[in-house]
């Protein structure tokens, strides 16, 4: 994966960091993902995370606790840095967050600016940095599962693009932009190696895929 001058060396990673909770909003290395900041708090954030190392710490609140004033969050999320942003006349802020790499909180600290902040650990993830060299293994299999789970679900897909990748970006990317749920998002950015996390997203499509085909033989 290749990383500009401004990310942080893996030993330079950061030993807190500030977090988003955002069910379904998946950053994963390497992988951008665009972020509309309106309330407070996290324009808060935004502007302390400028004022230092532009790191943000996304991460999952569980589905129990979703509706909850202050939801659990899940143990495991994936550092972002703010790579692009524009200011709004109304007062938002568009930014593009790229993935660093994955993190496993530890503890929750003191809140700052109403936001929630963590010690991290990211040893458990140092591939991420490192480069994972295990690859899919039946990438013209899990291409097929892809493709069948796109045309059901109406997903556009440059498939081009697609083949072209390696296979940590490949499934990197997938895990951060398709439209699974939150918890199937989690379990994958959960799964370290990417076999094991290839082979659990094959699976993942395969259900859904069939599951849209039972529902329209249903409607028949």
């Amino acid at each position: 994966m290749t990383r500009t001058p401004f990310f942080p060396k893996f030993s330079d990673l950061p030993p807190a960091l500030p977090l988003f909770p955002l069910a379904g909003a998946v950053v994963m290395p390497g992988v951008q993902l665009p972020l509309n900041i309106f309330e407070p708090r996290y324009l808060s954030l935004v502007a302390d995370a400028l004022a230092s190392n532009h790191l943000i710490g996304m991460i999952q609140p569980t589905s129990e606790t979703l509706m909850d004033e202050t939801p659990e969050i899940h143990r495991v999320g994936c550092a972002g840095r703010i790579t692009s942003y524009s200011e709004t006349p109304d007062g938002r802020i568009i930014l593009v967050l790229t993935g660093v790499c994955r993190f496993q909180v530890t503890r929750e600290i003191e809140e700052h600016n109403g936001y929630r902040r963590a010690r991290v650990d990211w040893e458990r993830f140092a591939a991420d940095y490192h480069g994972d060299e295990q690859r899919i293994s039946d990438r013209p299999g899990f291409l097929g599962s892809l493709k069948t789970y796109c045309q059901l679900h109406g997903v556009e897909i440059p498939w081009d693009d697609i083949e072209k990748l390696a296979d940590q970006e490949l499934t990197n990317l997938l895990c951060a932009h398709l439209p699974l749920s939150p918890e199937d998002k989690q379990a994958l950015i959960e799964t370290l190696p990417t076999t094991e996390r290839a082979v659990l997203m094959r699976g993942l499509l395969d259900m859904a895929s069939a599951s849209s085909m039972r529902v329209a033989e249903h409607r028949h």
